[in-house]
């Protein structure tokens, strides 16, 4: 079962209203164009790649594959008021502005190990002020969240980065582990 029929399926079963017509109607329809979000294409290739710069492919599929620059477009659009798409916009413009300032090409077409350091430096930024309304940082914050929730609640991230262990009604803190396991996802 894939994202789409489990939306589908949910909706029937708990009713259109819980889960809204927006989102039904977009789960309905394969065609619907993350443009439709207020992003432009070359957005939403920079979310992709900033994506798949913080979750990146190793011997599990990267953040781009599992097209997260159109689910933070979603999410920017649908939970967030107009000064805060604003700000993440914004951000996300500034973002892309800085790395070409500070290392002379676009965020897209850089080897992954810059794009990394760059990250890193602005999530040290972060950390060192978290009340912080620059909206680079913002944008930087959102999309890293974003980015995570949305990789590890896909289908893909869902079942070939995690293993799932049902126990139902308790908990089980005890679950064996060795080194290099995938992590457990306990429901």
């Amino acid at each position: 079962m894939n994202r789409r029929e489990a939306i589908i399926r949910m909706a029937v079963l708990l009713g259109g209203s819980f889960v809204g017509p927006r989102l039904l109607s977009a789960a309905l329809d394969e065609n619907t164009p993350a443009t439709d979000y207020g992003f432009t294409a070359a957005e939403l290739a920079l979310l992709d790649e900033l994506g798949d710069t913080i979750i990146p492919a190793t011997d599990t599929p990267g953040a781009k594959a599992v097209q997260i620059g159109a689910f933070i477009a979603m999410m920017v659009h649908d939970c967030h008021d107009a000064t805060e798409q604003a700000d993440f916009k914004t951000g996300l413009a500034q973002l892309a502005a800085d790395f070409n300032t500070r290392h002379g090409r676009d965020f897209i077409a850089a080897p992954a190990a810059i794009r990394t350091s760059y990250l890193n430096t602005i999530d040290s930024a972060h950390k060192k002020d978290r009340q912080s309304r620059e909206p680079l940082l913002i944008a930087f914050r959102l999309a890293k969240d974003l980015t995570v929730l949305g990789y590890f609640t896909s289908e893909l991230g869902a079942t070939e980065v995690i293993r799932h262990l049902e126990t139902p009604a308790y908990y089980n803190g005890d679950v064996p582990y060795k080194k290099g396991d995938k992590v457990w996802a306990v429901t």
